[in-house]
């Protein structure tokens, strides 16, 4: 997080305003909101990567079986 959160209840010295408190809250909710779709992303990105993976791991298992055969496609 790279947001400062500031405590409800601030020490003595340092006096934070219900608005600047607001503030932080609406800025840890906006960060956490785009984290979530992030990851969500790179959730989606791997998956394509995986489905590529199986997709060309499938076209060589069917090359080698027919290799065996002897019937190579041209």
């Amino acid at each position: 997080m790279t947001t400062i959160s500031a405590p409800r209840f601030s020490h003595p010295r340092v006096s934070t305003t219900r608005f600047e408190r607001a503030l932080l809250r609406v800025t840890a909710a906006v960060e956490a909101f785009v984290a979530s779709r992030l990851e969500r992303r790179a959730m989606t990105a791997a998956r394509a990567a995986a489905a590529a993976q199986d997709r060309y791991v499938e076209a060589r298992r069917r090359a080698e079986a027919l290799g065996a055969t002897g019937t190579l496609p041209r």
